[in-house]
């Protein structure tokens, strides 16, 4: 499946979750039985570890093998996640990587509350935010909803960032053997908007 294909199908997926989603009913027992021994995902998936935002799910009802989805709150690209989406680009054959923020984001909140009031978070949680905190500073003072437009800036720059800090991903986009977009799902309509 070339990139673009991938990108149609993610697209159709979830034009169907939102039309119908009863319709989005798997078969697991077989295709468990199917990718048991081995995976070749045709799309991996960075996503907010919101309960609300299951990829497999909101992309159509996808099934098992289907896509390599990395989770965290706020959908950030550290270490572990650039190295999780570098395999499956290269050792899984992976075309399409997706980095998809979603409406109404408490990390992103979060790093929007430090960003206008210098708040300190405890812990790990004030580090994951730091992560986000470069878009929401970006985002202060712009015309619209200022968490949309750090949610849709965020989910920017880590694609972003995927490309230019990964030399595996940026060799296989070279190729034409990968392509990076990001993208914004809404809680309220269930519709995944891909920027142009």
């Amino acid at each position: 499946m070339t990139p673009d294909e991938a990108l149609a199908k993610l697209k159709e997926g979830n034009a169907r979750f939102v039309q119908s989603p009863e319709l989005c009913a798997l078969d697991l027992t077989k295709r468990r039985e199917e990718v048991a021994k081995g995976q070749a995902p045709w799309a991996t998936i960075l996503a907010c570890a919101d309960s609300r935002v299951p990829p497999e799910l909101i992309f159509g009802g996808l099934n098992l093998g289907e896509l390599f989805v990395c989770r965290n709150a706020g959908n950030t690209a550290d270490t572990d996640v650039l190295g999780t989406i570098e395999y499956g680009g290269e050792h899984l054959g992976s075309p399409l990587i997706v980095v998809i923020g979603h409406s109404s984001c408490g990390a992103v909140k979060a790093a929007c509350e430090v960003a206008q009031t210098g708040a300190q978070l405890p812990g790990h949680i004030g580090l994951m935010v730091d992560a986000i905190l470069p878009a929401a500073k970006a985002m202060m003072g712009k015309e619209g909803d200022f968490v949309a437009n750090t949610v849709r800036e965020n989910a920017r720059r880590v694609a972003g960032k995927i490309g230019s800090e990964s030399e595996i991903v940026q060799h296989l986009v070279h190729q034409g053997k990968v392509k990076i977009v990001h993208a914004v799902y809404d809680l309220d309509s269930g519709k995944v908007e891909f920027p142009a």
